[in-house]
């Protein structure tokens, strides 16, 4: 295929492959899978090449829920749906594009070019608090923080079955799964030491013994890539509208019919940390979404 296309490098239609720009002659869209995939007599693809991307993120003034704001930091209440910074598909309308129209060229450049001022992140459909830094002495401290595991981080979550016990606490590796590249697992073997500690805060249903579903407080003592959603899902209660992790037994499927949530239940509900240049102790705390309290409502009366 690069034979055909000499304007663009080997890598370059690997990497058009991966993100979907690839098709066969049918509309038929190649996966990642195909980008080594090697190219037979009479075969016919359909390759769009995007536009070029601007190097940097643009300012954009996207309303933000500000909670804390000084010249070294700024805590934001995210809502679901908000991607935290630029990557492939999607290159604007970001946190990190509203920062930097809100921030003015104030953020921390440790981030690099493409996630200023960003010390952590949510999963584009998580919602809650975050802290994002303004300086870099404020980056630093913060990023210290975080890789000591010092911040105070809870979540409220809202899960299917009942956990077992009602308090305790998840330590699975976690690592990228062996059967699907795209997906994050607990591993027997490799992947990263995770933390999740967990207490169930109420059972909800009608028939509250049955277990249909809970809410749940998760406080993070690691910060692994959807460590919440991965260790709710392999103990068993994987979170109500989890794309990606959920599933579970018929009783369960036959309320997942019934109840139609777009994104997984989760909700970055506390943060607090000391404030890497005053040193005072800051505490945020963030009500649920009216998208959840809608979810317990309902399931609460089945």
């Amino acid at each position: 295929m690069a034979e055909a296309l000499p304007d663009l490098s080997r890598s370059r239609i690997q990497a058009l492959v991966r993100q979907g720009y690839v098709s066969l002659a049918d509309g038929a869209p190649l996966t990642a899978s195909d980008a080594s995939r090697r190219v037979h007599a009479g075969e016919v693809y359909r390759v769009t090449v995007p536009p070029n991307q601007p190097a940097e993120p643009l300012a954009e003034q996207i309303p933000l829920h500000i909670v804390y704001e000084d010249e070294h930091l700024i805590v934001i209440d995210k809502p679901a749906g908000l991607v935290v910074h630029p990557a492939a598909g999607n290159r604007d309308r970001t946190l990190v594009n509203a920062l930097l129209a809100h921030c003015a060229g104030s953020l921390s450049g440790i981030g690099g070019i493409e996630r200023p001022g960003i010390v952590h992140r949510l999963d584009k459909d998580t919602s809650g608090l975050m802290v994002a830094a303004k300086s870099d002495a404020a980056h630093r401290g913060l990023a210290e923080q975080f890789a000591s595991h010092s911040l105070e981080r809870a979540y409220t979550a809202i899960a299917w079955g009942v956990p077992t016990p009602r308090q305790g606490e998840y330590s699975g590796n976690i690592g990228r799964s062996p059967h699907n590249r795209q997906k994050m697992a607990v591993l027997a073997r490799g992947g990263r030491t995770a933390l999740t500690r967990y207490r169930v805060i109420r059972v909800l249903g009608k028939e509250k013994g049955l277990g249909l579903a809970s809410m749940v407080e998760c406080r993070l003592a690691t910060g692994r890539t959807h460590q919440i959603r991965v260790h709710m899902a392999h103990a068993g209660y994987p979170l109500v509208g989890d794309p990606v992790y959920g599933g579970g037994g018929r009783k369960r499927l036959q309320a997942i019919s019934m109840v139609r949530f777009g994104r997984q239940a989760l909700h970055a509900q506390l943060i607090g940390f000391i404030h890497p240049i005053t040193h005072e102790k800051l505490y945020f705390k963030s009500d649920l979404p009216l998208d959840i309290n809608d979810l317990i409502i309902s399931l609460d009366g089945m």
